[in-house]
């Protein structure tokens, strides 16, 4: 019984739960980078090179947040699918520059 309490107190100490204060703050944050992008893009006035820059950006920005606090990829214990995230993004990026050169060429 006593190994059972103390398994269940490291797994609840593991597990803490943020409570919604973290979860509003990315929440609102993801909002307002969506909303800058939008704006860039309908003001029509600005650099359109400055814009794709921005966007790619701010885009790896959002990444991160979801992945920070929505799919809690900033906690322990999470190391198997972060590898497999980097493997995707690896394999992804060879297969568009193979697919650059083969056009190109």
């Amino acid at each position: 019984m006593a190994g059972t309490q103390h398994s269940a107190a490291e797994e609840n100490k593991r597990h803490k739960h943020e409570g919604p204060k973290k979860h509003i703050i990315a929440f609102i944050f993801s909002i307002l980078l969506t909303i800058i992008a939008f704006a860039m893009v309908a003001a029509g006035e600005i650099n359109t090179t400055f814009i794709y820059v921005m966007l790619v950006v701010m885009a790896l920005i959002q990444v991160f947040v979801q992945m920070g606090f929505w799919m809690h990829m900033k906690d322990r214990g999470h190391v198997f699918p972060i590898v497999g995230i980097l493997g995707g993004v690896f394999v992804v990026f060879t297969i568009v520059i193979m697919a650059e050169y083969w056009a190109w060429w």
